[in-house]
């Protein structure tokens, strides 16, 4: 961990890193003091004597965290190392776990579930794989260094983190590894670390950003992504993330359109540079519709009509169908249909004409250089999914069930891309290791389509019926799990009560009496109810049955 001027973050993150389920035996934990001018270095002080396996080196400021994370490499003796920021928690089975992962596949990397208050849903944890590399899993898409890393890896590459003020000194240390590495594990079942956004902003650095010191400091990225693949689709693939992500930013909503003047045509001049000069054709080709529309704007010059792009595409907004919904077997079984609207509440479309695929021309009508603009193939990086946020731990999980794109016919020559099917949600699957943990959780749709992506709570369908469901009662001991429409916009919501506690059933019970549209389910509670459930919730649950029914 480099530490500079942490303060009472020190004692935040300290207990999360000495107390490992892993054994104090086993693992070290090393702080390189990068010459904090606070109190840091009496407080490290005084964990490194309460704890035989701290081990605290104090250096002159270097001003960034790459030289202490070099040191820290350098000072370790362990067989592996794992990166933590002086703001953040590892959660208690995280080096435990992440540590079998390892050993099990002789991994070089270990990602580890992310969460926290700097981190939202990512799917590159959907689930647990044991082995992959950055040509057959999206690597690219998580670039902060806070996993496992086998050191003897680090050295044999001679992988080492930029030293001084370097922008993207993370994302250029995570390209030379993810190139290099030929066994990479994901531990997605498990969140291990928490990431977290400091009350004081500190996260983020204060020095003013010019676009072509950024830029310097991406090309390095894109270079090292170079140099550790040949030419050809992979190195496309991998370079086609910063494309989209670094390099397509200032020109795309919501940037292009704060900025103006000066500022807006240094970034724009910055960025068509290097779009013009770093990355090959292919990388643009891979796009979806939109995003290679805006790289092929871009490369022509046309500034304006990148503006009126983006200002068309912000007001696009995903509309989500719930086709059907039911209990099965335990598991809720979720059929869904998601799809694009423009600002004027019409389809976004893709038209046939002459032979040729075109992008919606109601969208592009008026935009220079837009005109005709062809869709190869609508289904380039589409998909979608539903999502489950635990509110109380901010964790994200993805369910079984990808829905799958395809072409819907809109009379005429006009389509629309949507993607549609099945998603099931297990309760004793669905977080993991361990069954759905008493609480509320959220239900959200996602979709990429057409190079639009959207993120949206998962309501019942306008102007469609309300599917209502019963609680079921799942896993042994019984734990009591009720799917509700609440919230704002009437949001999927799953309340799950702890297992064996009447006291929750009680609570649920009351919860549940709130809406009479859900007598169902409290029929279904009473249907279930323990036979040595006590008079009082008896007598609880009759009063919500005589109330709905009224």
């Amino acid at each position: 961990m480099p530490v500079y001027n942490a303060g009472s973050y020190i004692e935040r993150c300290a207990p999360s890193l000495v107390n490992q389920s892993l054994g104090a035996d086993a693992y070290e934990v090393v702080y390189v003091d990068d010459g904090s001018t606070d109190d840091s270095a009496e407080r490290l002080g005084r964990l490194a004597e309460a704890h035989a396996h701290v081990r605290v080196h104090r250096q002159e400021n270097s001003g960034w965290p790459g030289r202490p994370r070099n040191v820290g490499i350098d000072l370790s003796r362990g067989k592996y190392v794992q990166f933590v920021d002086q703001d953040d928690e590892l959660s208690y089975e995280a080096l435990e776990r992440l540590y079998a992962l390892a050993e099990r596949n002789g991994s070089d990397i270990v990602l580890g579930k992310v969460h926290g208050t700097m981190q939202g849903p990512s799917n590159v944890f959907k689930r647990t794989v044991e082995r992959c590399t950055a040509a057959d899993a999206p690597l690219f898409e998580s670039l902060t260094p806070h996993k496992m890393f086998r050191r003897d890896f680090l050295h044999e590459h001679g992988i080492r983190f930029p030293e001084g003020r370097v922008r993207l000194e993370d994302q250029l240390f995570m390209a030379r590894t993810y190139v290099r590495a030929k066994t990479v594990s994901i531990l997605g079942s498990y969140p291990c670390y928490r990431w977290n956004r400091r009350e004081d902003g500190g996260n983020n650095s204060s020095r003013r950003i010019t676009p072509d010191d950024y830029y310097g400091h991406l090309g390095n990225v894109v270079e090292a992504i170079k140099e550790g693949t040949p030419p050809g689709d992979l190195q496309d693939r991998l370079l086609r993330r910063s494309y989209r992500v670094e390099l397509l930013r200032p020109v795309s909503e919501p940037r292009v359109l704060r900025r103006s003047g000066k500022d807006l045509e240094a970034y724009f001049t910055t960025v068509r540079r290097m779009a013009m000069t770093s990355y090959p054709a292919g990388v643009r080709e891979g796009l979806p519709a939109i995003s290679r529309l805006r790289a092929e704007l871009l490369v022509r010059g046309r500034l304006d009509s990148l503006v009126e792009l983006a200002r068309r595409t912000e007001q696009i907004r995903a509309h989500v169908e719930v086709d059907d919904m039911r209990w099965r077997n335990g598991r809720l079984v979720i059929r869904t249909r998601i799809g694009m609207v423009r600002g004027d509440g019409e389809p976004l479309t893709v038209v046939r004409r002459g032979g040729r695929m075109l992008l919606d021309p109601e969208l592009l009508d008026g935009i220079g250089g837009a005109e005709d603009w062809e869709v190869p193939d609508p289904f380039t990086s589409a998909h979608g999914e539903l999502i489950v946020h635990d509110t109380a731990g901010n964790h994200w999980w993805y369910p079984h069930g990808e829905l799958t794109p395809v072409l819907e016919p809109l009379g005429g020559d006009r389509h629309r891309v949507v993607v549609t099917g099945e998603t099931v949600i297990d309760p004793l699957t669905l977080t993991g290791d361990e069954p759905m943990a008493p609480g509320a959780y959220q239900v959200w749709a996602s979709a990429q389509l057409l190079g639009v992506g959207r993120r949206l709570r998962l309501t019942p369908t306008p102007g469609g019926t309300r599917v209502i469901l019963g609680t079921v009662a799942v896993g042994a001991p019984a734990r009591l799990v009720s799917p509700t429409w609440a919230g704002p916009g009437g949001q999927l919501r799953l309340a799950v009560g702890a297992p064996g506690r009447i006291g929750t059933t009680r609570r649920l019970l009351l919860r549940t009496a709130a809406d009479h549209r859900l007598r169902h389910s409290v029929r279904e509670i009473l249907r279930r109810l323990p036979a040595d459930t006590s008079r009082n919730v008896r007598a609880t649950a009759r009063r919500a049955e005589r109330w709905l029914l009224r």
